[in-house]
């Protein structure tokens, strides 16, 4: 079992939630697929591209769940990220919790399970 973490605005997780699933943030549908970050990597990811965002939510995944459309690929710093080939069934999401940024306007992700 290994957790995966998404960032995203609390009005897209509110739009996920009424419709049943999330298709992807504007980076993500430009991609093509939704990008996840590892325990290991989330923080990072929050510094990167969240700086300065507010009413942010992190949702919590099972990898395991995820069935083959999860692949672990090369990214950042050759770090291995998790990617999503389909849309995130709201069910899927354990949990997801408000985020809150630090003075430097960074989102605190705290502690995150593996």
């Amino acid at each position: 079992m290994s957790k995966i973490y998404k960032i995203l605005p609390r009005t897209e997780w509110e739009a996920a939630r009424a419709a049943g699933s999330f298709t992807g943030s504007a980076v993500d549908l430009a991609d093509g697929y939704i990008h996840f970050s590892g325990h290991d990597t989330a923080q990072r990811t929050a510094e990167l591209y969240f700086r300065g965002l507010s009413d942010l939510m992190l949702l919590t995944v099972e990898a395991d769940d995820l069935g083959e459309e999860l692949k672990w690929e090369v990214s950042r710093d050759g770090a291995l990220f998790p990617h999503l080939f389909r849309a995130l069934r709201a069910d899927e999401v354990l949990a997801a919790r408000a985020l809150e940024l630090d003075a430097d306007g960074v989102p605190i992700l705290g502690e995150l399970p593996a």
